[in-house]
């Protein structure tokens, strides 16, 4: 078994060879990493372990995986892609393996020309992450070659999911209720934080998730203030409140969600009123989620009610995201944002404030799929619990 689905990953070949069609590129470059994930597994269902890698997709040929020899055998049995071949530059550094097969991308340039391939121009996917390393000693191995930034269009392709992909994003939402369970009954006085975030992740783990799209949330206190604290070994006090969050993925999509609970059991009022808040924000954002609407009007109901409530100068981050291999991803929907939302995106609410002088910080959070006439929860159990009023 593997996370990718073959008649996918053909659907997606094709439309990268349309975009070097329309270039009138060669081949394209798409490189990653085990944290720049998302456009390597776009195409492979598999991300190395301890080295780097990359995809060269020629405009015909074959497809190669491009990588390091320890995770070689791992690439054969599980990525959607096969062939391989082994670079010092994605590998450990000083690392030695005496059995194999070693090239430079000069010799690869020379074995596609022997295949009657010739590369003059190349699209490169993730020039934001790629290590000038990688950069410089493809460049000088295919002599001559023009190098073209294509990012952008390649990761348009990601943001319209197919039904598979929804499916997967709704699986993966499909967990977080039950690790939100399971992580609020750890939650009292004494307790680890990272006691807590096991909880949420061995759930996950036993349902069939293959990672997480981020580090466990679990903060408490003046922790909520870190926007994004992975547990740690603090314990929980009386008193304060504790910000938790996790997401799950399935065959590579993820899923999350995002909620601030009172570590003894019951809030402060200032506690809820100020959650309830966040509450009403979700719903008006949520309101806004139809297909032709853009950042600038998802943006602006939360916006206003949390300067009605004095909120607005903890603000860090605006209210939706696309959610997909990546927990947040592009495009975003902010303030300035004009990309509008179609039928079948995947989009999260989530709305927080940090910087409080006696709140800290506070986070809720769950996704929703776009449809004809509005969105649909992917997590009916998490929408409830963060657009109802705490009593």
């Amino acid at each position: 078994m593997s996370y990718y689905n073959e008649s996918e990953t053909k659907r997606r070949i094709e439309n990268i060879r349309k975009i070097l069609i329309k270039n009138n590129l060669d081949a394209a470059l798409i490189y990653y990493d085990e944290l720049n994930i998302a456009n390597g597994w776009y195409l492979t269902g598999w991300c190395p372990q301890f080295e780097k890698g990359a995809v060269l997709l020629p405009i015909n040929g074959e497809p190669l995986l491009l990588g390091g020899p320890e995770s070689e055998p791992f690439a054969k049995m599980n990525s959607a892609i096969k062939a391989t071949r082994n670079f010092p530059v994605f590998m450990v550094p000083d690392e030695e393996y005496p059995n194999a097969e070693i090239i430079s991308f000069q010799m690869l340039n020379e074995e596609l020309l022997r295949g009657g391939t010739t590369l003059k121009r190349v699209g490169v996917i993730g020039t934001n992450t790629l290590p000038h390393a990688v950069f410089t000693q493809f460049e000088s191995g295919f002599k001559g070659v023009e190098l073209v930034d294509i990012t952008d269009e390649y990761e348009l392709l990601r943001s319209f999911k197919s039904a598979w992909e929804i499916e997967n994003v709704r699986n993966a939402f499909g967990l977080t209720y039950e690790a939100y369970l399971a992580m609020k009954s750890k939650v009292a006085p004494g307790s680890y934080e990272y006691e807590i975030a096991a909880e949420g992740e061995y759930i996950c783990r036993k349902a069939g998730a293959n990672s997480f799209a981020y580090g466990t949330i679990v903060g408490s206190g003046k922790r909520t203030n870190a926007v994004v604290p992975t547990a740690i070994n603090k314990q929980l006090d009386a008193g304060e409140w504790v910000m938790l969050g996790i997401a799950p993925r399935i065959n590579g999509y993820a899923g999350c969600f995002g909620e601030t609970i009172p570590v003894s059991g019951e809030y402060t009022k200032e506690q809820k009123d100020s959650l309830n808040i966040l509450r009403e924000a979700v719903r008006l954002t949520k309101e806004m989620l139809r297909p032709g609407k853009c950042g600038i009007e998802i943006d602006k109901p939360a916006r206003e009610l949390f300067t009605r409530h004095g909120l607005i100068d903890y603000l860090v981050c605006p209210f939706a995201h696309t959610i997909g291999l990546m927990e947040a991803e592009s495009p975003f929907y902010g303030p300035n944002g004009t990309n509008e939302l179609v039928p079948g995106m995947t989009i999260c609410v989530d709305v927080s404030f940090f910087g409080h002088p006696t709140l800290y910080g506070a986070r809720v959070e769950s996704g929703y799929v776009i449809t004809q006439n509005g969105c649909e929860p992917l997590s009916p159990e998490m929408d409830k619990i963060i657009t109802t009023d705490i009593e």
